[in-house]
């Protein structure tokens, strides 16, 4: 069967991409080696954090901007409550990168945001104790996102476009505008990949080194009230940085954002254990004494990382690929999907993508 466009992975990335394609008129066909917003690779855990005070680079607010616009869009046409707007607060040091990167990009943007001390935040946010020296700016605008209702929404958004969804059929081999799964081979003038962490297998000819991580999202019931809470990134002295959210569907969910172990989708370690709950929980008992007191629960994911922690956006002939998003990729979701489909139809978009060219991570390994 020959469609105009082949969309390989329908994750948080995937099922974007289908609906905009699908939605400008494109006939679709969406492949996924798994159910529909499953649990196995890096969407999902019922909350992501969405941001626009990034200290990783000002480049990406205007993606941001764009990306915050469309999920209240997304909600609109899909009639699922996606974005959670709590705010959010950034902690740390006043010289930490954290801090540093977060002020330029909001006086960069001219974004709303406050900057309070060690004793308005105590104030203002009661679960807190930041040391005397320690600062954070706070977000009015940020909060959080639900991957599964997000990828959820986009799916059922795509399919009502018209695009063609295909579930428990993983791809085997793809090239050359014709895609194989388990059941059947397919053609098409575009090809999408939106791999995940099954990068370094299906787009290994990008000639970019891809590192996979197992990262690990707690559940905990807390010792205080964290119902009205905003989202918090803590950048701790001792290198124990950690972010989490208020609480939601009965829990509070924290993690830390790197120092996972390097695995691949077939060997990581699924298993949560004992040691790990008391490291988190260990993590947040100075800062946050009421956070973690009984343990629900914890869930695995993977980060898969570029060398710099930037994105793999780009277009090359008949394929456009978009992975390698190193544990910050999920607020861009919407965003990502336009850009893909812009890339497909037009060759080009008007967002700046350029910091994540691939040609500067080749011969990185």
């Amino acid at each position: 069967m020959t469609y105009d466009v082949i969309v390989i992975g329908l994750g948080g990335m995937g099922s974007a991409a289908a609906y905009r394609l699908a939605q400008r008129g494109k006939r679709v066909l969406g492949l996924e080696k798994f159910t529909p917003v499953h649990a196995h690779g890096s969407s999902h855990g019922g909350s992501r954090i969405t941001r626009q005070a990034y200290f990783e680079d000002p480049a990406y607010v205007p993606l941001l901007l764009r990306a915050h616009e469309m999920w209240d869009q997304i909600e609109r046409d899909s009639g699922e409550h996606v974005f959670h707007r709590v705010g959010g607060v950034i902690v740390g040091d006043p010289a930490s990168g954290a801090i540093t990167g977060s002020r330029a990009s909001v006086e960069q943007f001219g974004l709303k945001h406050e900057l309070l001390d060690a004793s308005q935040i105590r104030e203002r946010f009661p679960g807190m104790r930041p040391a005397a020296d320690e600062i954070a700016l706070y977000e009015p605008g940020a909060g959080f996102v639900v991957p599964e209702t997000a990828v959820r929404a986009h799916l059922a958004l795509a399919q009502q476009a018209g695009a063609d969804l295909h579930f428990e059929e993983p791809v085997t081999s793809w090239g050359e505008g014709r895609v194989t799964t388990t059941r059947a081979t397919y053609e098409a003038e575009h090809v999408v990949v939106c791999p995940g962490p099954w990068a370094p297998e299906l787009v290994g000819d990008l000639g970019i080194p891809f590192e996979i991580e197992r990262q690990v999202q707690f559940y905990f019931t807390p010792d205080d009230d964290f119902r009205d809470h905003p989202i918090y990134i803590w950048d701790r002295a001792d290198g124990t940085n950690f972010y989490g959210f208020p609480e939601h569907d009965g829990a509070v969910k924290v993690a830390f954002h790197s120092g996972g172990q390097i695995c691949t989708p077939e060997t990581i370690d699924r298993t949560v254990h004992a040691h790990e709950v008391e490291a988190m929980a260990a993590a947040t008992r100075p800062p946050m004494p009421g956070l973690a007191g009984t343990f629900q629960r914890a869930a695995t994911c993977m980060y898969t990382n570029t060398a710099d922690r930037h994105f793999v956006i780009a277009r090359e002939h008949d394929v456009t690929v978009a992975c390698g998003f190193s544990g910050h990729g999920f607020k861009f979701v919407p965003v990502v999907g336009e850009i893909l489909a812009d890339l497909v139809i037009d060759g080009a978009t008007r967002h700046p993508i350029g910091l994540f060219d691939p040609a500067r991570l080749r011969g990185s390994a």
